[in-house]
């Protein structure tokens, strides 16, 4: 930025110094230097401002203002019968010469993105759908949700798999850590299920950016240049992508996203799995994953009982039922505007018991 800053002062200095040796105005010395600075504080501000703007359109901007020139002037060579001694011809030609470059100079600079190679490409390509690719990340390849998801048919387009996310799942898959190499080979096997999948689209990409390091930033390039969108689970790099301007489908919000909803007030039937940490309380999980803490639930452990729905909680890590346990003898006292919306839920199996 020092040479900007060191440009931007000769610059100034040369424009002052003409002002000074051929002084445009028939005034002094003082009011020609005057001028002179200016005229050069506008240039330099016209160009910090020109320097934010995409070349494509500085460019549009040229060449519109170029062919509004051209315009104007075969127009003025067209009125060659017309008398130039009337001033109100002379005003024409003026006008003409004014308004055109004017307007090819808006229109070339709003409509510049043409100008951009892929633009231009797809000019002289073959009309037809274009594809969409979502790309995936490792985290939501080892999560396993997206097959299901793919075998829905909610996921259309093209399933990208870059080459380097398969290297990052095979160096899991071959960690000396048991845990790891479980979770990277279960990653392997999804994708083998992906692919076949009848009418899933499924992509190995070679693409890689040698000169960027990190999975996570590699996978928002290859993005910005298939202009697809990124598949993960991972909340920081859904949080970093959205910062560059690349879209992202966040499998954890969908899954929150497709929970039922739960009214305060409501009556549901949950398995009491386990206490809670405050006293009295029970803990329940739903068919979904979703906890439900219990009030007055404590002895009811291994049992299934009605509740009725206190409050919810919608967390960044999902969503929270509140309730209180409706013993016998108070059923009949339950408020009668509350909505009986029972709920099956069967006892546990022992993976839902590792979820707080």
């Amino acid at each position: 930025m020092a040479w900007f800053a060191l440009a931007r002062v000769l610059f100034v200095a040369a424009v002052a110094y003409a002002g000074a040796i051929l002084q445009p105005l028939p005034v002094g010395l003082p009011a020609n230097i005057a001028f002179a600075l200016t005229l050069a504080a506008l240039v330099v501000l016209f160009e910090s401002r020109l320097r934010e703007t995409a070349v494509t359109r500085v460019l549009g901007a040229l060449m519109g203002c170029t062919i509004g020139l051209f315009i104007a002037r075969a127009i003025g060579s067209g009125l060659f019968w017309a008398n130039n001694g009337d001033r109100r011809v002379e005003f024409l030609h003026s006008f003409i010469l004014i308004v055109l470059p004017y307007l090819g100079l808006v229109l070339g600079g709003k409509h510049g993105e043409w100008l951009e190679p892929a633009r231009l490409v797809s000019l002289f390509r073959a009309t037809g759908p274009q594809r969409r690719y979502k790309i995936l990340d490792t985290s939501v390849i080892i999560d396993g949700r997206i097959a299901d998801v793919c075998e829905t048919g909610f996921i259309d387009g093209t399933l990208v798999i870059p080459q380097f996310v398969l290297k990052e799942l095979q160096l899991v898959a071959d960690s000396a850590d048991g845990l790891k190499r479980n979770r990277g080979r279960r990653g392997l096997d999804i994708l083998q299920k992906i692919q076949k999948m009848a009418g899933i689209d499924v992509m190995i990409s070679d693409v890689d950016f040698p000169e960027v390091k990190e999975v996570d930033l590699k996978l928002i390039e290859l993005a910005r240049t298939l202009q697809g969108k990124i598949v993960t689970n991972d909340f920081n790099l859904n949080k970093v992508a959205q910062l560059r301007g690349v879209d992202v489908l966040n499998v954890n919000e969908l899954a929150n996203s497709l929970k039922p909803v739960v009214l305060p007030g409501e009556i549901m039937k949950v398995f009491i799995l386990k206490e809670g940490k405050e006293y009295n309380q029970g803990v329940a999980y739903l068919d979904d994953g979703t906890m439900v803490v219990v009030d007055n639930a404590r002895k009811m452990i291994s049992k299934t009982i009605d509740i009725v729905v206190t409050s919810v909680l919608q967390t960044t890590a999902g969503k929270m039922i509140f309730g209180r346990y409706i013993e016998a003898g108070m059923q009949s006292g339950v408020a009668p505007a509350a909505v009986e919306r029972p709920r099956s839920a069967a006892p546990a199996a022992p993976a839902q018991t590792q979820q707080t």
